[in-house]
């Protein structure tokens, strides 16, 4: 079958361009990173940009520092909750009884009535 398309298995910006074609690149900068686990990261920054204080680790996620001695410390991950343990934080064993009371009561109010 003939009529095939002359730029089959290509995409845009594959191909030998240069710097002529994309232009200049702007000049870089590589800061260090360290991570609590010791993992060091070097993204690059262009040299106008602001560089960041903090960057997460690509090997494990935790936060870097710039500082290699004195790195972030791990963020403290809170354990799931449930929704009874919400209900506990917002009211006492006395205002539970007092619902739980009331529930029951209409219960066996609805119960009578059927």
């Amino acid at each position: 079958m003939g009529g095939g398309n002359a730029i089959r298995g290509t995409r845009v910006g594959a191909g030998p361009m240069g710097e002529s074609e994309r232009g200049e690149s702007a000049p870089r900068q590589r800061v260090g990173y360290w991570c609590a686990n010791g993992h060091e990261s070097r993204p690059s920054f262009a040299m106008e940009a602001e560089v960041p204080d903090s960057w997460d680790c690509p090997r494990c996620g935790l936060p870097g520092g710039r500082n290699q001695e004195k790195p972030p410390s791990p963020p403290r991950n809170e354990p799931y909750k449930t929704h009874l343990a919400y209900v506990k934080e917002r009211r006492s064993d006395a205002d539970g009884e007092a619902i739980l009371a009331e529930a029951l009561a209409r219960l066996r109010a609805q119960r009578e009535d059927i």
